[in-house]
């Protein structure tokens, strides 16, 4: 059997201090005796050594301003299937030439290239890095990696 089905601070609804005592009492921080500034002195306002030079930095908190950072999106050697090469072709972003598939991953959006996976095409694909595994993979399969 329920017999409070109200919160405790219903009943506190249109009293200011619901049961903390004078307004000002219950505020944290020691009543406002700490937190910001606390123990800057003694009582009469003096500051403590080595304050004087940090008054200009309290406070000075927050966010930074964001520094350029280049991202490089990797792209792997298995992302390269024959179903997504003809997909390439037909887009117009790789050329085929005879049986060499040439692609600029720069124009793609990718800057490296990885080993992970396997490659049977033959390619010939343009990137500015290129992990020495991923070209191993790409010469293995007959094709070339230029290193921009």
């Amino acid at each position: 059997m329920v017999v409070n089905r109200q919160r405790k601070v219903a009943k506190y609804r249109g009293h200011s201090n619901h049961g903390g005592g004078m307004r000002k009492k219950r505020r944290g921080a020691g009543s406002r005796g700490g937190r910001g500034m606390a123990g800057t002195g003694k009582r009469a306002g003096q500051k403590k050594a080595g304050m004087a030079p940090m008054l200009g930095r309290l406070g000075s908190k927050g966010f930074l301003p964001r520094r350029a950072v280049m991202k490089i999106t990797p792209i792997n050697v298995a992302y390269f299937t024959p179903i997504c090469i003809t997909r390439l072709v037909a887009k117009g972003k790789a050329t085929q030439v005879g049986a060499v598939v040439e692609i600029n991953l720069g124009v793609l959006g990718y800057g490296a290239l990885l080993g992970t996976g396997s490659v049977k095409a033959k390619l010939k694909l343009h990137v500015a890095r290129a992990s020495p595994k991923a070209i191993e993979k790409i010469k293995a399969a007959g094709g070339e990696v230029i290193v921009e």
